[in-house]
């Protein structure tokens, strides 16, 4: 594994940790200014700016607060000189969710470029299979 690709999957894990704690700002930290994000719930055309972004996770905390998870299961990083992706795969959902479908994971995946020699997420999609 690349020093890049153990840079980036150390940011991912500190992001999904910071989502699992409700820290804005952690989940903010090494976001581009002009990220888009499309996510589950609507805007179906996606979130587009970091205030933007910023705004669409305080419900997801409030909804996590009654125990929900949120934690990688797999993580594969891809990275080149400027830059990289990554694809994840995450238990997210309540204990009767994950009690009643196991097997359920949401998919993750994210665009990152590389600015002044840090690594920053400009493009993130999260998805749920549907049956």
């Amino acid at each position: 594994m690349s020093d890049d690709e153990t840079r980036i999957r150390a940011l991912i894990t500190h992001w999904a940790e910071a989502v699992h704690h409700g820290d804005l700002d952690g989940v903010l930290a090494d976001h581009a200014q002009d990220i888009v994000m499309y996510d589950v719930p609507p805007p179906h055309e996606g979130i587009h700016g970091l205030a933007a972004y910023g705004a669409a996770w305080p419900p997801f905390f409030d909804w996590q607060a009654q125990g929900a998870s949120f934690e990688i299961d797999t993580l594969d990083v891809t990275a080149g000189t400027d830059t990289a992706y990554a694809h994840a795969l995450l238990r997210c959902g309540t204990p009767a969710e994950l009690a009643q479908c196991p097997g359920l994971r949401l998919r993750l995946t994210f665009g990152l470029r590389k600015e002044h020699g840090r690594w920053l997420v400009a493009h993130e999609h999260h998805s749920f299979p549907h049956d």
